[in-house]
């Protein structure tokens, strides 16, 4: 069973969508995460891409962002997203978009987001594709965060190309996080 870990909504239950489709991001791997994050949630405009249960997103608005996004195009995911929101009572600081995650991109009007995590589907080249795309954005500068969740072997030499940097990679078991800022 799924949970919020920290913050006002803390042990809260979450329900993620049945099926293989979405591989929700195991409470130790969110927490790990959040712990690196600690200081940037706070206040921050947070993007949750390939947003499956809306489980990062949530975490992020229970330690204290002031507004996340959840991008998602899955119906029973979306499903999912809505009823964990309305269980913790977080709709009015939640934008839910169902939409491909690179046309959603056009969708977000800020001036700046401080923080994106996505969690594509491992091996599909979604997150060179999504980078690609957050080059053109004007919220994202080099101060926006981008954490991508992907399968531990995948390289991201391709990154500097489009004028990324690395700046930390947390390895697990199966997988990893890579944070990434603009050059």
């Amino acid at each position: 069973m799924m949970r919020v870990i920290a913050g006002t909504a803390r042990s809260l239950p979450l329900k993620a969508p049945e099926g293989q489709d979405t591989r929700p991001t195991t409470d130790r791997i969110k927490e790990t995460l959040f712990n690196i994050l600690q200081n940037d949630v706070p206040g921050s405009v947070f993007v949750d891409l390939y947003s499956g249960s809306g489980a990062i997103g949530i975490e992020a608005i229970s330690r204290g962002a002031k507004k996340a996004y959840f991008i998602e195009n899955a119906a029973p995911a979306l499903s999912c997203i809505h009823q964990n929101l309305a269980f913790t009572k977080f709709q009015d600081r939640a934008i839910v978009i169902k939409q491909d995650a690179a046309a959603a991109l056009t969708q977000i009007h800020e001036k700046h987001v401080d923080v994106i995590f996505m969690d594509p589907p491992y091996g599909k080249g979604e997150d060179e594709r999504i980078l690609r795309a957050l080059c053109n954005m004007p919220f994202v500068d080099d101060e926006t965060l981008i954490i991508i969740e992907e399968e531990k072997k995948r390289d991201f030499a391709f990154a500097a190309d489009l004028g990324y940097e690395i700046k930390r990679e947390k390895t697990y078991k199966t997988n990893k996080h890579v944070f990434l800022q603009k050059a």
